[in-house]
């Protein structure tokens, strides 16, 4: 792939996948909040957002978008990466195999 920027420069995005009852949407979306406003300014996020599945309202995602995979690893490891995310943990969808995906992002328009 000629002109191709390598792979590991490539924005990287983040599916966090969530399940919660109906009692507990209102936790969900408060979890998130609280989380994204602790997250503001952390070196390498693009942004992130918080989806709720049309067809199933009990399943949510969290997309985040990162510069690099290098920037997520570096925050991953830190120290406050635990902390600042417990309030959604409760909520990890246990269905899936893993309740995160990584795609690195290698074409756009």
């Amino acid at each position: 792939m000629s002109g191709a920027a390598p792979t590991t420069a490539g924005r990287v995005r983040i599916l966090l996948y969530l399940r919660a009852a109906e009692a507990d949407v209102p936790s969900v979306a408060e979890a998130y909040h609280r989380i994204s406003k602790d997250l503001a300014g952390t070196p390498g996020l693009l942004g992130n957002e918080l989806l709720r599945e049309v067809t199933d309202p009990g399943a949510y995602a969290v997309l985040s978008e990162w510069e690099s995979m290098a920037a997520f690893h570096d925050w991953e490891a830190g120290s406050s990466h635990r902390g600042t995310t417990s309030p959604l943990r409760p909520y990890q969808d246990g269905e899936r195999p893993s309740p995160f995906a990584l795609f690195e992002v290698t074409a756009a328009y």
